[in-house]
């Protein structure tokens, strides 16, 4: 029988036959597909015509099809809908996969056909794009180690293939320790909760059949835990269960995985040239260099750290006036936070929740891409990889865009967090593929028979997630390997953090956050405490962050540290961390760091895309509002639809016509002096 995998996917859309796939299929189907792609490539390398554009980069874009459709299936479901089997396959293709992209990268009859092009480039006629594209081809051998020889180019191949292998580990220890860890609760440890967390906490009891509440290590559960319960014994085991992840000793502890990435990581950067890895990492990116990273950071930090001091000390008030001695803890920081903000904006998370439906917040999202781009979402009737997920078609004008699949609620197979993916990506050369997009998210999931409430947070997260989505779907590039968010790391986050605004658009709140119960709009009244509270607490949610940053891109400069944690510590010294904040990621379950390098010495790009998505929202106001459909249309053509065929630089300047600064950020977090 042909494997599903690899067989014509005559379904709707063209969608993975996911009913069809077993986990037996996925190492055959591999096998057969690395061979297919191997075979494709050694035919462009050992061509005898003359390099051309078209027989060399543009062939190379349409190789691996197969290995392409494989890969897309299984990783996405290997992140959202992990089993044992899965996870033992992960292991298995970590260093199969580095070996081959490895070889492809050491092929030097290939390289050889690129350098040439690359030395012609003026000569070939070529367009911007295809410009664009071979340059990105020949620096990505270039840094991938192609032009070394000998022990050294031996090296390399050993250097990525344990770095698979030691990044794929960290992503398993995690997953283990999140998916282990519950604490049950009692009715009374119920008591004081509001009713959307001890249902949340049922539920989660229901799904792990723990014949009662629980609470997981789901963040959509353990933050409003830590939020609202009165219970400082029940918040100190919570929280000291979440920042522990990784770190509990035996088999799934990530430290010294951690030291060995760094360390390798310092050795591949040396090996092609350069001083550390930062400086190899952030020579492709916007910031260009660490100090530039450092001082964006710093200019933030001080404020953020003024205000955060401040709130500390009022908290610290309100813990002795509850009889309790000794100083603010970490688990203590969110109670008396919520406890503030009701005192501050008589604003009760309990009393917002129900206004904030997960289906209401996935309407408002619908109907901003609509208002923004035309884009229209219907329903779609399709098997998908797991009973959560759902899925629409996006048209425009009637005509086919892309696929949206939606993975909303948390589970102990899926890891922690939210992302956007891509089971196809859009291209138009060699062959014409339109985008299936999936965000994947991990929401409380509710009780039989009852609506599905977010906070606000989750419903900012949804937001982002979406952001990615459009960037996906709304591509308009010739190559795939430009196309959507392949783009440089600190400004693949504009697009996401760029439409958390429009959740904060008072018509749109207006019109889709209505009572789960009543169905009424939110009340005036009860909007404008929302959104006179957005920047509220923003001193510790820029510390928390602003800290991993700071450590994450220390890691990475100079010699690896010996021992990360020992070097955590220093940094965060050296920055006077307050005493009751932790780190948003600490180094053992630092995901976005260690399961890949995608945002080694990256993290800041949070940051640095936000300087950009204050100002590019400020574009809009500027124009006459959040829906003006110029900036709009301005948008979509120098940003969202042009994936990395252009610089970042360059298309956000054609945009607005200026690099904004970071006043427009510390304005939007309520840190300006």
């Amino acid at each position: 029988m042909t494997n599903p995998l690899l067989a014509e996917w005559n379904t709707p859309f063209g969608l993975a036959p996911f009913a069809e796939i077993s986990d037996t299929d996925y190492e055959p189907a591999l096998e057969q597909a690395l061979a297919a792609h191997m075979a494709e490539i050694e035919a462009i390398a050992g061509s005898d015509e003359v390099p051309t554009f078209a027989n060399t980069i543009e062939a190379m874009e349409g190789a691996g099809e197969a290995l392409d459709k494989v890969l897309g299936v299984f990783f996405n479901i290997s992140g959202a809908d992990s089993n044992d089997a899965r996870q033992a396959l992960q292991r298995a293709f970590s260093p199969k996969l580095s070996a081959h992209f490895s070889a492809i990268n050491a092929n030097k009859a290939l390289f050889g056909r690129i350098s040439d092009l690359w030395a012609r480039r003026d000569e070939l006629g070529l367009s911007e794009e295809e410009a664009r594209v071979l340059y990105l081809t020949h620096r990505g051998f270039v840094r991938g180690g192609a032009a070394l020889e000998g022990d050294e180019a031996e090296r390399m191949k050993e250097v990525k293939s344990r770095l698979a292998v030691l990044g794929t580990s960290f992503t398993q220890n995690l997953l283990k320790d999140e998916s282990d860890w519950s604490m049950p609760l009692s009715e009374a440890d119920l008591e004081g909760l509001p009713g959307f967390v001890a249902d949340a906490a049922r539920a989660a009891g229901e799904a792990l059949g723990a014949g009662g509440p629980v609470v997981t290590l789901s963040r959509s559960l353990i933050v409003p835990f830590l939020q609202f319960s009165p219970r400082r014994d029940l918040r100190e085991k919570a929280w000291r269960a979440w920042v522990m992840r990784g770190e509990n000793g035996g088999e799934t502890d990530n430290r010294g995985i951690a030291a060995e990435i760094l360390k390798l990581r310092e050795e591949r950067a040396r090996l092609l040239g350069y001083p550390d890895f930062a400086a190899y990492k952030l020579e492709t990116e916007m910031a260009g260099t660490p100090d530039r990273v450092r001082e964006l950071l710093m200019a933030v930090w001080e404020p953020a750290k003024g205000a955060a001091d401040r709130d500390a000390a009022e908290m610290a008030q309100m813990l002795k006036a509850d009889g309790i001695a000794g100083p603010l803890e970490p688990w203590d920081w969110r109670y008396y936070a919520e406890k503030r903000r009701r005192a501050l904006h008589d604003l009760d998370e309990a009393e917002l929740k129900p206004y904030l439906q997960l289906d209401r917040m996935i309407d408002a999202s619908f109907a901003c891409a609509n208002r923004l781009f035309g884009l229209d979402f219907a329903p779609l009737d399709v098997p998908l990889y797991h009973p959560d997920c759902r899925a629409w078609e996006v048209t425009r004008d009637g005509k086919h865009v892309a696929v949206f699949i939606g993975d909303y609620f948390a589970r102990s197979s899926k890891r922690s967090g939210a992302w956007c993916s891509a089971f196809r990506s859009q291209a138009k050369r060699p062959v014409e593929k339109t985008p299936v997009v999936v965000n994947v998210c991990n929401f409380a999931k509710p009780s039989a028979g009852k609506p599905a409430l977010l906070s606000y947070d989750d419903a900012r997260t949804l937001f982002h997630e979406f952001g990615h989505a459009l960037h996906q779907m709304l591509s308009d590039v010739e190559f795939g390997s430009v196309s959507g968010t392949s783009v440089a790391r600190d400004f693949v986050e504009l697009p996401s953090q760029l439409y958390e605004h429009w959740l904060e658009v008072p018509e749109v709140l207006a019109e889709f956050a209505t009572h789960a119960e009543t169905g009424e709009a939110m009340p005036q009244a009860l909007l404008d405490k929302v959104l006179k509270a957005a920047t509220f607490d923003m001193g510790f949610q820029t510390v928390e962050y602003v800290a991993s940053a700071m450590v994450d891109l220390e890691f990475h400069s100079g010699a690896a540290p010996a021992d990360p944690m020992q070097k955590q510590a220093e940094v965060l010294e050296s920055l006077g961390m307050p005493r009751a904040i932790g780190m948003r990621h600490a180094t053992p379950h630092f995901a976005h760091v260690f399961a890949g390098d995608g945002y080694s010495a990256g993290y800041y790009s949070y940051m640095w895309s936000e300087v950009m998505d204050a100002d590019a929202f400020q574009a809009f106001e500027e124009a006459g509002g959040a829906f003006d459909p110029e900036t709009a249309r301005k948008l979509e053509r120098f940003i969202l639809s042009r994936g990395g065929s252009v610089e970042a630089e360059e298309l956000y300047m054609q945009f607005r016509g200026r690099m904004p600064g970071v006043e427009a950020l510390l304005r939007g977090r309520g840190l300006a002096a």
